[in-house]
């Protein structure tokens, strides 16, 4: 027993590069995906040296799912534990290094989340303000390759659900066509194809998302079509960087998650990491971005020229191939004919740009109306604080 109780050390080790504590394991478990949380239980019972236990477990996840490949790897290390000492993590296995390698990978993901779940009470700063009109949000964490699905609360972001994922063979970053790199920034979800309709790699469905957007074409990025999806009938899950630019899930999990995505209504933030604060910073931290709002509007309405535009970056604002000068003649010669100008929003949103240094997303209805001139439409702005730490607009257009 003694040899077995080395051996089912030496699992854990060579799965998950770490020597936590049992009590620390067990505060990390909790009822996600059911084959996940019992792999997780598996590890759990390794790691008091239940060797027994964790073998029943684990080959009871088999017979059920015999498309996990990590549990299948693991239950035949286990099985090896048995009867000789063990070197490596899969050393008897028959697949290819590099397979290896990316279950390792896969396990490491994993475990890391179960170890170390995020605190309910805590908030992703990335997500400032939902609309009223949007029920849920989703954030997807690449460097975790977790994918989290948020309510909005009377405002307020709650998790309510997480995922194991898979982004890009390269791994974040998106830039040009075929670089197989998932992108950063915030999307959204334009349409649902079900799987009838797709090559079977794509498994229980889709949700292609807007890349490339505004952001991003104005930086030259190029490429298109990523997608949330699923995985290949023979496949229950794949390796954290394996797609060619998608977030994939299982496709139990693909398929739960969507009873939670609305088209066009379910924003998508990609982040590298996920920044979590508490309420207080997170309220603070909306009343001062919600302000900027209501400033812009108020300077707008006052007919004062001079204080409209200084909201505007004058060296870094574009709205198409419109620079700030262009901008500022239109508008002073526009704004000159008015008597009145009232401009009311609905259902704003507001998101901390990811992978840009203090950069807000703010979209929303506008209802413009004036003296010789209405018109209701959905607008964007993306605001930048620059060396002064004032915030200004860099991009204005539609959304």
């Amino acid at each position: 027993m003694k040899l077995v109780s080395r051996n089912a050390q030496k699992i854990i080790a060579l799965c998950f590069a770490s020597s936590l504590s049992t009590s620390a394991i067990a505060v990390g478990i909790h009822a996600q995906d059911r084959y996940e949380d019992e792999l997780i239980k598996t590890i759990d019972s390794l790691s008091q040296q239940k060797i027994d236990p964790a073998l029943q477990r684990i080959e009871k996840l088999v017979n059920e799912n015999p498309k996990f490949k990590l549990a299948q790897l693991i239950y035949a290390d286990l099985l090896m534990a048995k009867a000789q000492p063990l070197t490596n993590f899969g050393e008897k296995a028959k697949d290819n290094k590099k397979a290896l390698k990316q279950l390792r990978s896969e396990a490491k993901q994993r475990w890391s989340h179960y170890v170390s779940p995020p605190n309910k009470k805590l908030i992703p700063a990335s997500i400032i303000k939902l609309s009223d009109t949007t029920e849920y949000a989703v954030i997807v964490e690449l460097d975790h390759s977790r994918l989290y699905v948020f309510k909005n609360e009377n405002g307020i972001p709650k998790l309510v659900k997480d995922y194991y994922a898979t982004i890009g063979k390269k791994g974040a970053g998106k830039y040009v066509e075929g670089d197989n790199k998932t992108p950063i920034g915030v999307y959204n979800v334009t349409r649902f194809i079900a799987d009838s309709k797709l090559p079977d790699l794509y498994g229980s469905g889709a949700f292609p998302i807007d890349y490339p957007n505004k952001w991003d074409l104005r930086l030259g990025r190029t490429g298109h079509g990523i997608w949330l999806h699923g995985t290949p009938t023979n496949t229950y899950s794949r390796p954290p960087l394996s797609s060619e630019g998608c977030v994939a899930l299982s496709n139990d999990d693909f398929t739960n998650l969507r009873s939670f995505v609305n088209v066009r209504k379910s924003p998508v933030v990609i982040t590298r990491k996920i920044n979590w604060i508490n309420r207080n910073d997170w309220l603070a931290q909306r009343r001062e971005h919600a302000e900027l709002l209501d400033n812009w509007v108020n300077d707008w309405e006052s007919l004062d020229n001079l204080r409209y535009l200084s909201n505007y970056s004058k060296e870094k604002f574009r709205s198409g191939k419109k620079n700030y000068l262009w901008w500022s003649n239109h508008k002073t010669k526009v704004n000159a004919k008015k008597s009145f100008i009232n401009v009311e929003l609905n259902d704003v949103s507001i998101f901390r740009y990811p992978g840009v240094e203090n950069m807000l997303e703010f979209s929303f209805q506008q209802n413009y109306r004036s003296s010789n001139f209405n018109k209701v439409g959905n607008k964007r702005l993306y605001w930048q604080r620059n060396k002064d730490k004032q915030w200004q607009i860099i991009y204005e257009g539609p959304a």
